[in-house]
């Protein structure tokens, strides 16, 4: 039951981005409707298939990447659909909505057993939703830079098509950055705390210094040091944008590894 939701909201979720990157180009009132309509439906089928594989799946007290991955994509939509319930901000779907659907694309490939992974990744579901709400944060951070730093450019260049007047403000960009990092940083490193205290009990040691738990500490340090930047020195506006794509591609990588992992313990 729970693959069949899974496969339905994949499907709804690939029609939802297709229909938003229109949106990125069309002035049509209607297709904005109509691509928050599919996404709200993926969101429902896609709860279903989460509630419903936790509940009966092999994952229900350990989850694997596979079920870390559909959780961040599930969180990711629960975001924008609050920001577009508060601001009306339907360009933002153009980002989140494929950010997604890669994101469950590639749970789909990856084992949905769950594997012996790393302790710090074999653990209680609290770790995985702290790291991934974190995450998350993350994810949101690094669109609103992108959007930044493409509405910024169309400013200068003086390109007002339709894409600049769906754009937000760069005033609101900025805080949506700033918001994002607030708020996934204490998150993320609540999940490394969880993470290395189970890693202690199944293994004797907080951290064992392999690649992925090492670049997941070098990615929060940079997190740190931008969110010390913001808050202290002020860093803003493009500075903070490049600094937030720059920290996502570290949290991707931090992924990456542990997916490496994943297939490696099945194989």
């Amino acid at each position: 039951m729970a693959a069949v939701f899974f496969m339905i909201t994949m499907a709804l979720y690939f029609a939802a981005t297709v229909s938003f990157l229109a949106l990125l180009v069309r002035r049509a009132d209607a297709l904005s409707t109509f691509s928050l309509t599919i996404t709200a439906v993926g969101f429902a089928t896609h709860t279903v298939a989460l509630v419903t594989r936790m509940l009966t799946g092999p994952g229900a007290s350990s989850p694997s990447i596979h079920e870390a991955l559909s959780f961040f994509s599930w969180m990711l939509i629960l975001v924008f659909l609050a920001v577009e319930f508060r601001h009306r901000l339907h360009v933002l779907g153009s980002f989140i909505v494929p950010l997604a659907l890669v994101s469950l694309v590639s749970a789909a490939a990856l084992p949905d057993t769950v594997p012996t992974l790393q302790p710090v990744f074999r653990t209680l579901w609290v770790h995985v939703t702290l790291s991934m709400l974190g995450t998350v944060g993350f994810a949101v951070a690094f669109v609103a830079g992108v959007m930044y730093l493409i509405q910024d450019g169309l400013l200068k260049s003086k390109r007002f098509n339709v894409l600049y007047s769906k754009l937000p403000a760069l005033d609101f960009l900025d805080d949506l950055n700033q918001q994002s990092i607030v708020l996934g940083f204490p998150l993320l490193t609540l999940g490394i705390i969880t993470g290395a205290i189970s890693a202690e009990f199944a293994r004797g040691s907080y951290v064992n210094w392999n690649p992925e738990q090492t670049w997941a500490l070098v990615t929060w340090l940079f997190y740190f040091v931008v969110l010390v930047g913001r808050l202290t020195v002020g860093w803003r506006a493009k500075r903070a944008a490049y600094l937030t794509i720059i920290g996502f591609a570290g949290v991707v990588l931090t992924l990456i590894g542990v997916a490496i992992k994943s297939f490696g313990s099945v194989s």
